[in-house]
């Protein structure tokens, strides 16, 4: 049914219990971060508004605002997250999978972060190279399963539209999983490396979407019952806010702490999950040409990754400048 052992992804987690700590700390501080300051917001509201005829009820406006504040630092702070964090722990896992021995002499933390430095000498290439991903998985994803373009029967193209956007949330981890290609081969050229990796994605893109769309729906339900859990506690947290916020807030901060620990701890068990499968399945497989052809023409992001690859010079100060434009 599915390709990967669970039971051995879960031991990755075990040895990568640093890691994991430091998404706990990351994410769930983000969760307490929206808390703080919506409740600051909404308290600086409430008094603004809490004289003559007001009532208090700028709470929501002055919630709202501190909402969207943290919102647009955590937009900005994204890049850091992925080149620190997470490209990090996939470069631990990666070599916990070839059963290679860590380094003594410097923490798992220090370790990943300095392979991702080696492989990628600046997080703007990481962060780039991560978007024109995802950008091209999509495509592959409107190339491959576009069914109701051959199938005439009425009423499929909502039902195919409906799978094509779980697909393409079953594609989080994916593009996790071809940077951890770019970090176990040891590329001095990210780009061409992640070229060669989606069309190796592309060649067994079935296979891959298989366990993709199972480890999306685990997940999932398994978030869903930590929010079922947590949605009390926090809403004990709600009611402390003045001006009383109502129930809304508090089930979209149950769902922020619910989506928080998916991230720090579930997101890693399904890239190690895919990881698996990816270095399985394409062990002994070279890029095919035909699909080096079908991606082209398929996707303008993959036709600029390869002008990339090309244009490459090692990380040159020339290079960096002209990724970053």
């Amino acid at each position: 049914m599915w390709d990967f052992n669970l039971g051995e992804a879960i031991g990755l987690m075990r040895k990568t219990v640093p890691f994991l700590l430091m998404r706990l700390v990351v994410y769930v501080g983000i969760t307490l971060a929206y808390i703080l300051i919506t409740g600051v917001g909404a308290g600086i509201g409430y008094g603004v508004t809490s004289f003559g005829d007001g009532q208090g009820g700028g709470a929501f406006i002055g919630g709202a605002i501190g909402f969207g504040l943290v919102s647009a630092v955590l937009y900005f702070a994204r890049e850091y997250l992925l080149y620190l964090i997470k490209a990090g722990h996939i470069a631990v896992l990666v070599e916990l999978i070839q059963d290679k021995e860590l380094p003594e002499g410097r923490s798992q933390i220090e370790h990943g972060q300095a392979v991702v430095k080696e492989r990628f000498k600046e997080s703007s290439i990481l962060f780039g190279l991560d978007q024109l991903i995802k950008g091209i998985l999509r495509a592959l994803n409107r190339m491959t399963m576009m069914i109701s373009n051959f199938i005439p029967i009425p009423g499929l193209s909502g039902l195919v539209g409906f799978v094509n956007k779980i697909i393409n949330v079953s594609l989080t981890y994916v593009d996790e999983v071809i940077l951890a290609y770019n970090i176990k081969i040891g590329s001095d050229n990210p780009w061409q490396s992640s070229k060669d990796a989606l069309i190796l994605y592309a060649q067994n893109y079935k296979t891959m979407l298989k366990n993709a769309v199972f480890l999306m729906l685990f997940m999932y339900v398994t978030a869903f019952l930590i929010f079922l859990v947590v949605v009390a506690p926090v809403a004990g947290l709600v009611a402390l806010f003045p001006g009383s916020p109502g129930a809304m807030l508090s089930v979209i901060f149950a769902v922020i702490l619910a989506w928080s620990i998916k991230a720090a701890v579930l997101e890693p068990l399904a890239v190690a999950a895919m990881m698996q499968v990816y270095f399985k399945t394409i062990e002994g497989q070279t890029p095919n040409p035909e699909w080096d052809q079908k991606l082209s023409g398929a996707s303008d992001k993959f036709r600029e990754m390869g002008e990339k690859a090309a244009s490459y010079v090692g990380g040159s100060k020339a290079e960096t400048e002209s990724q970053s434009a």
